[in-house]
């Protein structure tokens, strides 16, 4: 009986970090949001600037720079469901899926992207939801399949993000986002493998 109660504890103690990480994440990307509108937009140039010096910078920034409210609305949305999925997941998985989304789509933005200022944390939401698809395949298990499985019932319409279809959507950032996502994943699938707990069939 003990032990039942320490494990609830546990459990409730880490769900509750998980949503103070989550949402504090998003606070600071309204935080950010903020601060570039009294300063009239002047953060934006800290995006991302395809084959640019200065558009290096945006590599790891671009993901707290949004130009709009609706922009930083629907990214939040995203961050919350599928960030939260990947932290309830594991948090290592979490912070590893945020760092390379926002690395990875950062370098193939600058290295391949169009012409123009890239910004946005929706390279961080489209690793997350990477991540999610890719786990089932990577870590074999019922629970993981099932999960990938119902992410893409619920969310595979994201995938249309991914095609070139729309001016003014960094789609590059939403390709490499997903491909940090992925490449998460699979850091997993070796994880557990290395460690013993996967079996190949």
């Amino acid at each position: 009986m003990e032990k039942g109660v320490d494990d609830l504890a546990t459990i409730k103690r880490d769900a509750k970090r998980n949503v103070i990480v989550v949402l504090g994440l998003v606070a600071s990307l309204w935080l950010v949001a903020v601060i570039n509108v009294a300063a009239s937009g002047y953060l934006l140039r800290f995006g991302v600037t395809p084959r640019t010096t200065h558009g290096l910078i945006g590599i790891p920034l671009h993901p707290f720079l949004h130009v709009g409210l609706l922009h930083l609305l629907l990214n939040s949305v995203g961050l919350v469901l599928l960030g939260g999925l990947v932290m309830m997941r594991e948090e290592r998985d979490f912070w590893v899926a945020s760092i390379l989304g926002t690395f990875v789509a950062g370098l193939g933005i600058w290295l391949v992207g169009r012409h123009g200022v890239h910004v946005g944390a929706s390279t961080v939401v489209f690793a997350y939801f990477g991540y999610l698809l890719a786990t089932g395949w990577y870590d074999r298990r019922v629970g993981a399949i099932l999960l990938s499985l119902s992410v893409f019932v619920l969310w595979g319409s994201l995938l249309f993000g991914m095609l070139p279809t729309q001016v003014a959507v960094s789609w590059e950032g939403h390709v490499f986002g997903f491909i940090g996502g992925v490449f998460t994943a699979w850091l997993r699938g070796y994880r557990l493998r290395t460690a013993g707990g996967l079996t190949s069939a």
